[in-house]
């Protein structure tokens, strides 16, 4: 039965991380391509640094994407527990920073911080979920 419990997790843990993979790389790409739109649509005055600064961390995502999806897809078990632990911490944190922007909240703003907390729910739930009865 823990053999089971363990493999339901794991598989889980390896639909959320792909999922998760695919979000932060359209992120990245909307901060590489973007980074002004993106900070506008955040309620934050951007200028040529800020945009520089968004791009850096589109960078940083994209490598973020790629390792997600490669633990997700090609991962041992025990790196698939330890990456779903460490993305349910960051995702949360995500969300946490999003509602933490020095503006006035924007819709977009809300909504990214939304993404930030169901993807840390997400690992919650496929670390820690019950087991199904089928």
């Amino acid at each position: 039965m823990i053999e089971i419990a363990n493999m339901l997790k794991i598989k889980r843990l390896r639909s959320v991380l792909l999922a998760g993979s695919i979000v932060f790389g359209l992120s990245a790409l909307a901060l590489i391509a973007t980074p002004a739109l993106f900070n506008q649509l955040l309620g934050l005055t951007t200028d040529a640094a800020l945009e520089w600064a968004m791009r850096m961390i589109g960078i940083t995502l994209v490598a973020l994407a790629g390792n997600m999806f490669s633990v997700s897809t090609r991962g041992s078990e025990a790196s698939v527990i330890f990456s779903g632990r460490v993305m349910l911490v960051s995702a949360f944190g995500l969300g946490v920073l999003t509602l933490l922007l020095p503006e006035v909240l924007t819709w977009f703003a809300i909504a990214y911080a939304a993404v930030g907390f169901g993807f840390s729910g997400a690992y919650a739930w496929a670390l820690f979920g019950r087991r199904s009865n089928k």
